[in-house]
């Protein structure tokens, strides 16, 4: 069993013509119907026609659900990190990042996906440095750099900070939730 308001379920519900649509803010009327934050078990409710059972009729499954449903949270989650940014909750620029980690005040930190493994072993020597552990503070690779980039504003963003706001606490949560979807 999941939790909804921790992200881990997604709700789904019937539109009005019929086509079960991801319900990922949770304002929508209707009967819905939810599943575990993991593609492997959307893809099964699928196959195994959850959804027509849970809305007692006959629904329209798209085709590319499961990829609609992570595109979705890949977009909510780069929002819900741009919004860090703007609230001063996300931090981007080597010198800077390295500063929050050393000073206590990171709460996660961001590298991208195609940034070089030298990056990455800087960030790890930081956060040993500041904490004595190398995951003494949590480490996220889901975005690539052009991702971030366009997400914070700035130009090759590599690594990013984040802090204690409700912000970038938020932005986190979506985060999470993306990769528990993507979990093998």
């Amino acid at each position: 069993n999941g939790n909804p308001a921790s992200g881990e379920l997604i709700r789904f519900v019937c539109g009005p013509d019929d086509f079960v649509v991801p319900e990922l803010k949770g304002n929508l009327p209707g009967r819905g119907a939810w599943v575990k934050t993991h593609r492997a078990t959307l893809e099964q409710a699928i196959a195994k026609r959850a959804f027509a059972r849970g809305s007692k009729k006959q629904v329209v499954m798209p085709d590319d659900l499961p990829r609609m449903v992570e595109a979705l949270m890949e977009t909510r989650a780069l929002d819900a990190l741009g919004f860090a940014r703007k609230a001063g909750e996300c931090i981007t620029g080597s010198g800077k990042v390295d500063s929050l980690i050393r000073n206590d005040k990171a709460s996660a930190l961001l590298h991208a996906t195609d940034g070089a493994e030298d990056g990455l072993r800087k960030l790890r020597q930081a956060i040993f440095s500041a904490t004595g552990e190398e995951d003494g503070i949590p480490l996220i690779r889901t975005f690539t750099a052009d991702q971030m980039s366009l997400a914070l504003g700035a130009t090759h963003v590599i690594h990013a900070a984040m802090t204690t706001g409700g912000a970038a606490k938020n932005a986190l949560s979506r985060i999470r939730q993306l990769q528990r979807y993507r979990a093998e």
